[in-house]
């Protein structure tokens, strides 16, 4: 008897990569959030209806209140949040902004080189999800388990 697959349920977020092109620094948020707290990129969750690009330039400005422009499409994070539970992370990057950056509840805003970042400041796989903004090589950043144990791919 074959097995049946049933169609997953989908959890869909953003996070973005502003750069300013003038310093080459990037916007960075310290998260207070403490199922994901430390220093990443600003992004969330899109909304029913929501295109992705959308949901990019809103979250971008309900943490930062930056307008950002032309939000491009670079690269992808996923993983099983439970075993009948992908979450899907879409990944963009522009360099086009306007506004005055202020914080949100979510957590402090700032610009920064991210290379100066500790590891024991950022999120468990800030550098992971850094190397495919700054990459025009690698597009996925995929969490597979086995067994119960956790294999990262990076592709």
């Amino acid at each position: 008897m074959s097995q049946v697959h049933l169609p997953e349920k989908t959890i869909l977020t953003t996070l973005v990569m502003v750069e300013d092109p003038a310093s080459k620094k990037v916007l960075l948020e310290d998260r207070r959030n403490q199922n994901w707290a430390g220093i990443t990129f600003p992004g969330g969750h899109v909304n029913s209806g929501e295109s992705f690009v959308e949901s990019a330039i809103r979250e971008v400005y309900e943490e930062t209140h930056l307008e950002i422009q032309n939000p491009q499409l670079i690269g992808v994070k996923q993983f099983m949040a439970d075993p009948h539970v992908r979450y899907i992370v879409f990944l963009f990057r522009t360099n086009q902004f306007k506004g005055t950056l202020k914080a949100s509840s979510e957590g402090d805003v700032f610009w920064k080189n991210p290379y100066e970042i500790k590891q024991s400041q950022v999120v468990d796989d800030f550098f992971d999800l850094l190397q495919i903004f700054k990459s025009y090589d690698v597009s996925e950043l995929y969490y597979q388990d086995y067994n119960g144990q956790s294999v990262k791919r990076v592709e």
